[in-house]
């Protein structure tokens, strides 16, 4: 099962304050740990929201919104993609994790669709399709 692990957005990560050297360490040991297991896909920090841009659509509508956006809470600072057995093993591993953040954070862990979830809407051409996609990706 693969899951995204979202580190969530802290007052202090949308001003930009950068992790002590202490806690980069940390997060290297265990990333370290995580590619170490066989578990880690990928993984990223991300710059504040004040850096980015969200478009909205409606139908065929587009229109680009500025940052920062508002509710630091729902704001993603960094993730990982992570390649577990089940939500038990991925939650065990955040667990071991050392706080992302300065002070109080919180992690999110979210289960990816995986081809089977869709059912007959995706045919065995559509499946043929994400395949060669993820072949292409993949060999970057």
């Amino acid at each position: 099962m693969r899951v995204m692990v979202l580190v969530k957005a802290t007052k202090d990560s949308e001003a930009g304050l950068m992790p002590s050297t202490e806690a980069f360490e940390a997060m290297g040991k265990f990333n370290e740990e995580l590619a170490e297991a066989g578990i880690l896909l990928a993984g990223e920090g991300l710059k504040p929201s004040s850096q980015g841009k969200r478009v909205a659509f409606d139908g065929p509508s587009r229109t680009v919104i500025d940052g920062p956006f508002a509710e630091t809470r729902e704001l993603v600072a960094g993730f990982w993609l992570w390649e577990v057995r089940d939500m038990a093993e991925a939650l065990a591993w955040v667990k071991r994790c050392s706080n992302p953040m300065p002070g109080p954070s919180e992690i999110e862990i979210r289960p990816l669709y995986e081809t089977a979830d869709f059912g007959e809407a995706l045919t065995p051409e559509l499946v043929a399709q994400e395949d060669r996609i993820r072949e292409r990706v993949s060999g970057r």
